[in-house]
């Protein structure tokens, strides 16, 4: 019971840690942008236009951010170059898209930001190939 109230950890469970968080949180956002990379010539002409860079622009980013860069923090590969552009499209998400609607729609894009900024502060841990590069 003692260890249960402890505020100590060790090395190895925070790098497990964050390898759960970084797989968590790169492996649930992957589908979004999957199916958003799918139907891209559907969708990229009724997407926002964010900050006047244009529809196919904003929807492009989107993709990139929620496909690509989630692979990168799944494989914790450039993870903190890889989080910039997910944290701004989950900002957007939550503050423009859900109104900061924390306990309605704007839960998940909530839920991710907060996961995205713990990893940014954190770091992606060891057991991740930028762990590995920099050993």
């Amino acid at each position: 019971m003692k260890r249960l109230l402890s505020i100590r950890y060790s090395e190895w469970g925070f790098n497990l840690a964050m390898l759960v968080l970084r797989l968590a949180a790169g492996g649930f956002m992957l589908p979004y942008g999957y199916d958003k990379l799918v139907s891209f010539a559907q969708n990229s002409g009724k997407f926002m236009n964010f900050m006047g860079i244009g529809s196919t622009a904003s929807y492009t980013l989107l993709v990139f951010a929620e496909f690509f860069c989630s692979i990168f923090i799944i494989l914790g590969l450039f993870t903190r170059l890889a989080l910039i552009p997910l944290i701004i499209a989950m900002s957007v998400a939550f503050f423009k898209g859900e109104n900061a609607d924390l306990f309605g729609k704007g839960e998940h894009a909530a839920t991710f930001l907060a996961s995205y900024l713990v990893l940014m502060l954190c770091g992606p841990g060891k057991v991740s190939v930028d762990g590995m590069i920099n050993k």
